[in-house]
């Protein structure tokens, strides 16, 4: 069982309490431990003080005094971020959130990495702590699309040297998918391809290639497309669908699909 499947399971046995709480959809794991250390944490009984405790189904779980609430399913959302919406619960400037876009009859959500405030394009939500870490790891392999406006004209030495992978300031950026898709006047766009998303990490390429980007969309996060999407709008993956992307179907699913595959030979 791969470690997505896992998340599916109907009993997923004893765990760190830090990691229940996350996949109850409460808060992050990091949320979780400090909240154990501030004392609002109760399991069967006892306050807590540290979060190398262990859980399992039997255990009576409270926090502020209210029970946790039970595990649901892992739920993923595409949501289509503006530029001009940060990517926090809260902002003590007084920004708009992401989160202010969202419907109300949405449950707790937390998102799978981040855009930047002038960023736009395809964010993924979930209400599970476990599936967002997941996706988030660079061990998981997915890239990151995204398609790039800059002004100039790109030079394809520096292109191809990003493409190559390159060290900035004494960070190591892997190899990227580059390419120019159009070149106009004053402005180029390109479509680039990471596979570490880490922060700020298109722009630095572009700025270390002498490239000043004016808009940054991303298009796709593994499987998972933007599309059509209105600017502001969320849409469910169907269940069926996240199962097979994340390769985590059914039993009785991966079955069938084996059996048609052999009935095609």
């Amino acid at each position: 069982m791969n470690q997505f499947a896992e998340l599916f399971a109907a009993e997923r046995g004893a765990e760190r309490i830090a990691r229940r709480l996350a996949r109850s959809g409460l808060c992050s794991r990091r949320d979780a431990e400090r909240w154990i250390a501030a004392g609002r944490v109760r399991v069967d009984g006892r306050t807590l003080d540290h979060p190398a405790v262990t859980v399992d189904a039997s255990s009576r779980i409270l926090v502020d005094g209210k029970p946790v609430p039970p595990i649901e399913r892992p739920r993923l959302w595409r949501y289509h971020k503006p530029a001009g919406r940060i990517t926090s619960t809260s902002d003590p400037q007084g920004r708009r959130t992401v989160f202010a876009d969202l419907p109300a009859d949405l449950p707790r959500v937390m998102t799978v990495g981040r855009l930047d405030l002038a960023s736009e394009g395809l964010l993924l939500l979930t209400n599970d702590g476990g599936l967002a870490r997941l996706l988030e790891l660079p061990s998981t392999g997915w890239v990151r699309r995204y398609r790039v406006r800059v002004h100039g004209r790109p030079e394809h030495a520096r292109l191809d040297a990003i493409a190559r992978g390159v060290t900035i300031e004494g960070t190591t950026y892997g190899p990227a998918d580059i390419s120019l898709d159009h070149q106009g006047p004053s402005n180029a766009w390109l479509t680039i391809g990471l596979r570490e998303g880490r922060n700020r990490e298109v722009r630095r390429l572009l700025e270390h290639a002498e490239l000043a980007v004016n808009r940054l969309i991303r298009i796709s996060y593994g499987p998972f497309q933007l599309g059509t999407l209105p600017a502001a709008a969320v849409s469910e993956v169907r269940q069926r669908v996240l199962r097979e992307q994340l390769g985590a179907g059914r039993p009785q699913d991966r079955d069938a699909d084996r059996r048609r595959k052999q009935a095609r030979r």
